[in-house]
């Protein structure tokens, strides 16, 4: 999704826009990225720009994931709650409940989001149609303590919505990759793309299986990619490699 930063009156139009083109395909998830209401991130006026406790995402695009019968991991959002700003992602099951609601943990300190936002202080682990799944949001895509405590917490599709910088795409190519091939596990990205003052973001948003294939790519402009997951591969190659039970935690100092 290109959003436009500061306005978020047009960024829900855009994303129930896309919501419902997606939605034509018959998809299990439908996935949006980072920040998608204000854009990565508006300084001045932050706080009025934000949906007040998730209140209009989960008004609106709570209504439609039940209208379409369709779950939908709504990215994050610029969420004010008990007076403090959190980048926050809401999860929508296909009868348009909020199954999850996870804060963004790690905040992306080279441009200050710390300053601006409060970090959360549990994982993103939720189930959408009996497949367990988690949420990560961007800077969290870099600790792979998170991922593999995801992972062990027994996920078998990790998301990642985010908003990468288009001069740092291979990162999060590669980035994307090892955590799915590492933790044996399915990640779905969903990356932003266009501009937000002097940072260009690079789109590349991909969906890649246990082994690392990528099953779908998308390019740096607004797109909508999808690809079939059979998640029994992931039961497959946990059997084959068995990184899980031959972990050496005792030995582990992070």
């Amino acid at each position: 999704m290109n959003m436009k930063l500061g306005a978020p009156g047009e960024n829900f139009l855009t994303a129930e826009k896309l919501i419902r083109k997606a939605a034509e395909e018959n998809p299990d998830v439908i996935v949006l990225p980072e920040m998608w209401n204000v854009g990565f991130f508006p300084r001045e006026a932050l706080r009025e720009m934000c949906d007040a406790e998730c209140s209009e995402v989960k008004k609106r695009l709570g209504a439609l994931a039940r209208e379409l019968g369709v779950n939908v991991v709504c990215g994050s959002v610029a969420n004010l709650r008990g007076g403090k700003v959190y980048n926050t992602a809401c999860v929508f099951d296909r009868g348009g409940k909020c199954v999850a609601q996870y804060d963004k943990v790690h905040l992306f300190t080279p441009m200050r989001e710390q300053e601006f936002f409060t970090s959360g202080d549990s994982a993103g682990i939720f189930e959408l149609c009996g497949v367990s799944c988690a949420v990560m949001i961007c800077y969290d895509l870099r600790f792979p303590e998170l991922s593999r405590t995801l992972a062990l917490s027994g996920a078998e599709v990790l998301f990642v919505v985010s908003q990468w910088p288009k001069e740092r795409m291979e990162h999060l190519r590669v980035l994307t990759a090892a955590r799915a091939i590492e933790n044996q596990c399915f990640v779905v990205c969903c990356n932003s793309c266009g501009e937000a003052e002097e940072t260009k973001y690079g789109g590349g948003s991909a969906i890649i299986d246990p082994w690392g294939k990528v099953l779908a790519s998308a390019g740096a402009e607004e797109e909508i990619i999808s690809a079939a997951c059979d998640i029994s591969a992931v039961t497959e190659i946990r059997k084959r490699i068995n990184v899980f039970s031959d972990r050496r935690p005792e030995l582990y100092k992070i």
